[in-house]
């Protein structure tokens, strides 16, 4: 039986998709990217995210080892978030995927 090249694990596109796939986990990279650290902040620049899918892509790219948690003792408590070193690695795949949309996505988002 033939089995799929994705299916054998050793395609690393599908292994990058695993990893920063979804509809929300590369926006939140990329607004990480530009200093936007804070869950509230997040929250905020993404329309249409629930605060528990934002929290939960978070903490699957924490897990992943692409981004860090800092949570400090304050009152109301602060959480913020950072790119890893692993996760820094990613930039240019994300600043890619920018450039690509201004140069050729934009006027599909606006039909």
């Amino acid at each position: 039986m033939k089995q799929s090249f994705l299916a054998i694990g050793g395609c690393p596109v599908s292994a990058t998709i695993h990893i920063i796939g979804g509809k929300w986990k590369v926006v939140i990279l990329y607004l990480i990217c530009y200093q936007f650290s804070r869950f509230s902040e997040i929250h905020r620049m993404i329309e249409g995210i629930s605060k528990k899918t934002l929290t939960e892509q978070l903490r699957e790219l924490e897990a992943d080892g692409i981004i860090s948690r800092t949570v400090y003792a304050e009152v109301p408590p602060r959480v913020e978030y950072a790119m890893t070193e692993k996760g820094l690695t990613l930039r240019h795949i994300i600043f890619a995927m920018r450039d690509w949309g201004v140069e050729f996505g934009a006027d599909k988002v606006a039909e």
